[in-house]
């Protein structure tokens, strides 16, 4: 079983957004999908999948759906007990953390396979993981979330010699000033040069997204939208370029293109 966790300190970076498109993507290409939301106020992948199940009721629509629970916030007990449910048939579990410090979701980042860390391209998301130079923007040190990961990846290493691969996901904005777009850019890939993260695009702040939410549907749901408008293609090619950039593994299922 692969392990994804998508995990930022940081709230309001399309972390739950870009989860359950990953989550949809490898259940349509075949794979057995399990999801796990460990953000157990908000709960956004959990309603997202309830929405989606939903739709799938009423509408009769047979669409890829992997099974998902969401913790309660409390219980170890349940946290294992769920791990194991989940993943028992599973080819990827897909967990999605709080937008804070959290002791589960540091649990659940030392068994990831693939950790995923989305962030804007602004330097109030960068913070998080690097800190630069007021008048030359270069990258002066490591922040404090980049140090955890780093010490998390030792530690796994010791335990049983895997080693977690850390991406970066760069969400852009729209409407985002050129020469600061650059600056990001540049001190994300220094510090990536440093720490050991890999960068990849992600996807774009588009309505569409928010729009999909209440439906539980995704830019896969190809035949629930008729005929799509430019958006949706960009969109979708977005989330291709996206997929590919995470290199995870073939799912074992018939491979079907997204």
């Amino acid at each position: 079983m692969h392990v994804i966790v998508f995990a930022n300190e940081k709230g309001g970076t399309g972390k739950s957004t870009t989860a359950v498109h990953v989550a949809i993507a490898l259940a349509a290409k075949g794979a057995r999908v399990a999801c796990f939301d460990l953000d157990h106020r908000q709960r956004t992948l959990g309603r997202y999948l309830d929405n989606r199940a939903e739709t799938m009721k009423r509408t009769g629509r047979n669409l890829p759906m992997p099974v998902y629970d969401t913790h309660d916030g409390e219980s170890m007990t349940r946290f294992n007990d769920a791990l194991g449910r989940l993943g028992e048939h599973a080819e990827f579990l897909v967990i999605d953390t709080p937008g804070r410090d959290d002791r589960f979701a540091r649990i659940a980042v030392t068994n990831a396979d693939t950790l995923v860390t989305p962030m804007n391209d602004s330097f109030v998301d960068f913070d998080l993981i690097g800190q630069v130079d007021p008048d030359t923007f270069k990258v002066t040190r490591p922040s404090f979330y980049s140090e955890l990961i780093w010490e998390t990846r030792k530690h796994r290493a010791k335990i049983d010699g895997s080693t977690i691969d850390w991406v970066v996901l760069r969400n852009r904005l729209q409407h985002i000033e050129a020469r600061n777009m650059r600056r990001v850019s540049e001190a994300i890939n220094s510090l990536s040069k440093r720490v050991g993260f890999r960068v990849t695009p992600g996807l774009s702040e588009r309505v569409v997204y928010r729009e999909l939410f209440p439906s539980g549907l995704t830019m896969l749901d190809r035949n629930e939208f008729g005929e799509m408008g430019l958006a949706h293609v960009a969109a979708r090619q977005e989330l291709r370029e996206m997929m590919g950039g995470l290199q995870l593994p073939e799912p074992l299922g018939a491979p079907t293109a997204i």
